[in-house]
């Protein structure tokens, strides 16, 4: 049976604005040796599933400086500290990003983008009967294009390397899990 190891003490070792990173002191259960394990430390982010009425998916493309490359994912962002809601933060990159809007709002997914050394969670939200009402607000450092998609066109976009953001592939893969009815709104 795999048991959680019991942390002896924690690090920190930097603020990067967007991250810390810090080491953690940790037992092994199994052999009682001390371990250090090195950890991202996130805000929350929340990607948005946005449908038009007329099953358009509201995608953006964007730089993104990590890959250098240019993606077609769809919004999403990081948690705003006072936001203790995955739907409120989605409503509000959704509308900063493209100026769109919809409802209802409600959370289909919620992962670990990467246990093993990030300690944040991301969310999927929904975001039904799409329309665009407000201009764009984009953050100091983004440079976003509004693209509408057919809903029925994004498997083959994931699967012809289009869309190769990995929390935009999970994010729709939620989509398409609620999509057929395997899925409920997460609590």
């Amino acid at each position: 049976m795999i048991k959680p190891w019991p942390k002896l003490g924690t690090t920190p070792l930097g603020d990067f604005k967007v991250f810390a990173l810090r080491t953690d002191r940790k037992v092994s259960p199994r052999t009682g040796a001390e371990h250090d394990f090195y950890v991202i430390e996130s805000v929350d982010w929340v990607n948005i599933v946005a449908v038009t009425p007329d099953q358009q998916l509201v995608m953006i493309e964007q730089y993104r400086h990590g890959s250098n490359t240019i993606e077609l994912e769809i919004p999403g962002g990081m948690m705003d500290a006072h936001e203790s809601s995955p739907m409120t933060a989605g409503l509000r990159e959704l509308r900063e990003e493209t100026g769109y809007e919809g409802s209802p709002a409600q959370v289909i997914g919620r992962i670990f983008p990467n246990p093993a050394i990030m300690s944040n969670t991301c969310y999927t939200v929904l975001v039904e009967n799409c329309h665009c009402v407000h201009p764009v607000e984009f953050d100091h450092g983004e440079d976003l294009i509004t693209r509408l998609v057919p809903v029925g066109d994004v498997p083959r976009l994931v699967a012809d390397g289009r869309i190769t953001h990995a929390m935009v592939v999970v994010a729709l893969y939620h989509y398409d899990l609620w999509h057929r009815g395997l899925k409920a709104a997460v609590k």
